[in-house]
């Protein structure tokens, strides 16, 4: 394998470390469901992830990107999508009560998760256009898994230490108030992200 896993990390540890629509759902989940919440959240990504690195290495995504069609149809669908999670977000976050939690309306799945970064256009782009650069000459669907797992490592130990920093530790604010907070802001990023990735 001719990786350039060197080359690979300073493309990567700005995606990976960037307030995005996953840290905004790691976040969200993990103050609705907990440590569980967050995990669930992590393994959608990460499945989505994975499915973005089995998509390049077949060469499926370069087929769709290369049609305006298909790759806007796409495009749309995940905006959309983005747009509806960042609705729910804050609406959660509105109408939260403290007698009356609502997890799993709050939490996502790690169907939603999955779907979020399938469906998100960046993600799509940031395989084709900086991930295949390091994949090698061959760049076969294992060099891709590989470059995918190390950006699954990377993700997953900066949301676990980050929401342990902003959630779990932060035992003496206001559950509810952080709970409104988190996830009115988080919706309100989802649907900027989703509009942005839109324009």
């Amino acid at each position: 394998m001719d990786i350039n896993l060197i080359g690979f990390m300073p493309a990567l540890l700005p995606v990976a470390l960037s307030p995005g629509a996953s840290f905004t759902l790691v976040m969200s989940s993990a103050l609705a469901g907990g440590r569980r919440g967050l995990f669930r959240t992590l393994a959608g990504t990460a499945l989505g992830i994975y499915t973005h690195a089995l998509l390049i290495g077949l060469g499926i995504t370069a087929v769709v990107v290369s049609s305006p069609a298909i790759f806007g149809a796409l495009k749309i669908a995940g905006t959309a999508y983005l747009l509806w999670l960042g609705i729910m977000l804050i609406l959660s976050g509105l109408t939260s009560k403290p007698d009356k939690p609502d997890n799993r309306r709050s939490s996502v799945t790690v169907k939603e998760a999955w779907l979020a970064n399938v469906l998100n256009p960046k993600a799509i782009m940031f395989y084709l256009t900086v991930v295949s650069q390091f994949a090698g000459k061959q760049a076969g669907i294992s060099n891709y898994l590989t470059l995918a797992s190390v950006h699954v490592l990377v993700m997953s130990i900066w949301l676990i230490v980050i929401s342990h920093i902003l959630i779990f530790s932060a035992r003496k604010i206001n559950p509810l108030r952080l709970k409104r907070t988190i996830n009115t802001a988080g919706g309100m990023l989802l649907i900027t992200f989703s509009l942005y990735s839109l324009m």
